[in-house]
């Protein structure tokens, strides 16, 4: 299959388009958690959510151009840690959306009285994505690399596919327009996957406790599997270091 290079102008931006939706689409936590408030609470709130996971992809873009996630790539120790703690606070919000089953309609609208559901939306998924070992390993490899001058292969990172479609689409980077269209296909599914999500469940009215119930599974299966990583990881480097 023959691959396109594109160099730059509508060309590179589409290209950023494609590799946003590529890093925002997959199912994982975050898109977990964007579906919970989505269906629990509407559209705004899940829309908020995204919107807190892109201004932590937002964080890491400048963190980036200050050189402080190149210096991670040379601290194993610290993304050890950073992992563990990602595992942590994700088992904490698979318990928070259990507790989303048990609430009664009342119940939520009382709470949602003293902080808005928008506010905690967004901080759940800042404090959520900051912590992502996910987030952090892309921005640590893919994310260092758009920045710098040179080609990166925009299918290659999608899951499952990746293979497969691994030099059909090649990009210059370290190009504005790129990373605009990073943002820019970010923001296009933070916005579409709630609407989709808030229509789907006007007309499936058991839809907001099966998302909640999903949303802790997956949030609980990815905390214990980063938790598990970072304690085999600590366990294997210990003995060295002593």
């Amino acid at each position: 299959m023959p691959g396109v290079l594109a160099e730059s102008g509508p060309g590179t931006v589409l290209a950023g388009v494609v590799f946003g939706l590529a890093l925002a689409a997959p199912p994982g936590p975050m898109n977990a958690v964007i579906a919970e408030e989505s269906v629990v609470r509407g559209w705004r709130a899940g829309f908020t959510a995204g919107l807190g996971a892109m201004t932590a992809d937002a964080l890491f873009f400048l963190l980036s151009l200050a050189g402080v996630v190149a210096l991670l790539q040379r601290a194993p120790a610290v993304r050890t840690a950073m992992i563990g703690v990602g595992g942590l606070v994700m088992l904490y919000f698979a318990a928070g959306a259990v507790r989303e089953l048990q609430r009664s309609f009342t119940e939520r609208e009382a709470d949602s009285s003293a902080v808005p559901a928008e506010a905690r939306g967004f901080t759940k998924a800042f404090v959520l994505a900051v912590t992502n070992p996910y987030q952090i390993l892309f921005w640590l490899t893919v994310g260092v690399a758009l920045l710098e001058p040179g080609t990166v292969d925009v299918l290659a990172v999608l899951p499952l596919v990746g293979a497969d479609l691994a030099g059909v689409f090649v990009v210059r980077t370290g190009s504005p327009a790129l990373l605009s269209g990073l943002f820019l296909g970010i923001a296009v599914w933070i916005v579409g996957f709630p609407a989709t999500l808030v229509r789907a469940r006007r007309r499936i009215d058991a839809l907001a406790p099966v998302v909640a119930g999903l949303s802790a599974v997956v949030l609980a299966a990815f905390g214990v599997t980063f938790c598990w990583t970072a304690f085999s990881t600590t366990l294997r480097v210990l003995p060295a270091a002593l």
